[in-house]
């Protein structure tokens, strides 16, 4: 892959992965609340959920998502209504331990099965296929190169929104403030959704 191509790739991986999104917003949310080592689960899922997405694009299934309106549809309300859900959950958590409670429980295999309903991470999947793989005769090499560069941007970004809701961990515990925090990422989650609606 030539490096103006390469650079590009690592302009869009970094644009994509370190901007607010259901994943960013879950990892800094899960922080906060249960602490950084129960978070883990969900930040390593994202890049295991989104290499699978990324294959089955490069594979053609991207394509027949795309060509299929009502499927689109399909995966775009399932993924409105689990962000809603999921923001609903997290507005109702006003301290520590009614998110230890399992009020904000979010395992590997759903934060790997989130990306499958997640128009961002499908937004960006097809862009990266059709931008640097599909139609090249070394697709396969192109592939092998872009996989572990958004594998490793999946999990950095994930990684840092967690490791700052930890941080804020102790200074939200006091009074109200993980109550309000809360409800911020909550509304951060009803903005995503609202976006998916309009995309």
């Amino acid at each position: 892959m030539p490096l103006v191509e390469f650079t590009a790739l690592l302009a869009l991986a970094t644009a994509m992965s370190f901007s607010p999104g259901p994943n960013t917003t879950l990892s800094t949310a899960l922080a906060a609340n249960r602490g950084l080592r129960p978070a883990m689960r969900f930040v390593c899922a994202v890049p295991v959920g989104w290499s699978a997405l990324l294959l089955l694009c490069a594979g053609g299934v991207g394509a027949v998502v795309v060509a299929v309106p009502a499927l689109r549809w399909g995966i775009k309300a399932v993924g409105i209504g689990y962000l809603l859900w999921l923001a609903w959950k997290l507005s109702q958590s006003a301290s520590l331990g009614e998110a230890d409670a399992a009020r904000m429980n979010v395992g590997f295999w759903q934060g790997a099965a989130l990306q499958f309903i997640n128009i961002k991470a499908w937004l960006l999947a097809l862009t990266i296929v059709a931008g640097w793989v599909t139609g090249r005769s070394d697709s396969l090499q192109r592939l092998a190169v872009v996989l572990p560069v958004m594998v490793f941007f999946a999990f950095t970004s994930n990684f840092t929104y967690a490791a700052t809701g930890a941080l804020l961990r102790h200074w939200l515990a006091q009074g109200t403030r993980l109550l309000w925090f809360n409800r911020t990422m909550a509304l951060v989650l009803v903005a995503t959704a609202a976006w998916m609606a309009l995309s």
